[in-house]
């Protein structure tokens, strides 16, 4: 790609995506979604057409999250993530009057560093896209794909990325169905009723390799993909939200979020998943999480340490961070990193923290 189209690139894109940064709820999810389609309770999701991209509504992403293992037993995590955003309800123009903009983040975190990467793309030009059966997302050379080519969520995919000091090619496999979140699929939000359609698989195995600084290395372990799309998944007062992912020994799984609210206390929601593929919701009043220590990376105090308590399932556990200070410095900034838990149980996982 020559210097002009780069730059072309980032001014389009950044122009759709920097100012939602400082707009109604964090960036921009709380602001209004006139003439888009909105979230429906009782609205079906359905396979495989729901790994596909949903054109009516404003902004969804596929995002997945992997802890592993090196050969010789050192711990890393990597993020692959794909946004769609759509600036405009109503039909696409063609090429570069596209009014989608799509971005793509991507991450490498060991126990020493924590190296990210970040791809912009304008709709209409086929830089960057998704489709259904056989399931394919991609952004330029960065994709995560169905490898057996077969429209079934269960089989093989494939996920590569990579930046300046990192690349990963990885092949991922799953037996298991997708998880359906809150109401089959229909995931509140907010007390006011702001929701999302969502879905999870969490039972991915992995295998392949990552290269870190030039340094090729064997891994293994366990990835989780998340499926959300929305129009206006936040209020406009919600500033961020602390997400968790873990796998717990034994075999059961747990995700569970809460989004921070400048007027009102936190929305808390989860989803218990037990190691046969059997789910359990759970609101708010089932959890209690709260921060146990901050670090102050990137002009910022974030917190690294977590307990978290269900008590219907007799846990509680304390998390801590692979690298406290995984901090991804992109067009509309967080922080993302792999966890460890201890306590009632033991668990990997990951962390996503937004809005501080």
């Amino acid at each position: 790609m020559n210097v002009r189209r780069l730059i072309a690139i980032c001014l389009v894109c950044l122009s759709a995506w920097a100012p939602a940064a400082f707009a109604q709820g964090f960036a921009g999810l709380g602001t209004g979604s006139e003439g888009f389609a909105d979230v429906v309770q009782g609205r079906p999701v359905t396979f495989p057409d729901d790994f596909g991209p949903h054109p009516d509504f404003r902004i969804e992403w596929w995002y997945v999250t992997a802890n592993l293992t090196t050969s010789d037993g050192q711990p890393l995590g990597l993020q692959w993530t794909l946004f769609r955003q759509a600036t405009k309800p109503g039909p696409a123009d063609e090429g570069w009057s596209h009014h989608e903009f799509w971005m793509g983040h991507a991450a490498v975190t060991t126990p020493t560093g924590h190296r990210f990467a970040e791809k912009l793309a304008r709709g209409g030009t086929g830089q960057a896209g998704a489709k259904p059966a056989p399931f394919d997302a991609w952004i330029d050379d960065w994709q995560f794909a169905k490898a057996d080519m077969t429209p079934a969520a269960a089989g093989d995919y494939r996920l590569k990325a990579g930046g300046d000091d990192f690349h990963y090619d990885l092949m991922l496999a799953t037996s298991a169905p997708p998880i359906l979140h809150g109401d089959m699929g229909f995931s509140r939000k907010s007390a006011a009723g702001h929701a999302s359609y969502y879905f999870s698989v969490p039972s991915f195995t992995v295998t392949g390799t990552v290269v870190v600084d030039g340094k090729t290395l064997s891994v293994k372990g366990t990835a989780w993909l998340d499926r959300e799309w929305s129009s206006q998944p936040l209020s406009g007062s919600q500033e961020g939200w602390d997400w968790f992912s873990l796998h717990l020994d034994g075999g059961d799984k747990l995700m569970l979020f809460q989004l921070r609210d400048r007027e009102n206390p936190p929305f808390l929601s989860g989803t218990w998943i037990t190691r046969d593929d059997q789910t359990q919701s759970l609101e708010g009043v089932d959890i209690r999480i709260a921060p146990l220590e901050t670090v102050h990376t990137a002009g910022r105090d974030i917190p690294v340490r977590w307990s978290i308590e269900i008590p219907s399932k007799s846990l509680k556990l304390e998390t801590s961070a692979l690298w406290p200070h995984s901090w991804m410095d992109t067009s509309i900034a967080y922080w993302e990193g792999p966890i460890t838990a201890t306590g009632s149980h033991t668990a990997t996982g990951y962390l996503e923290m937004t809005g501080y």
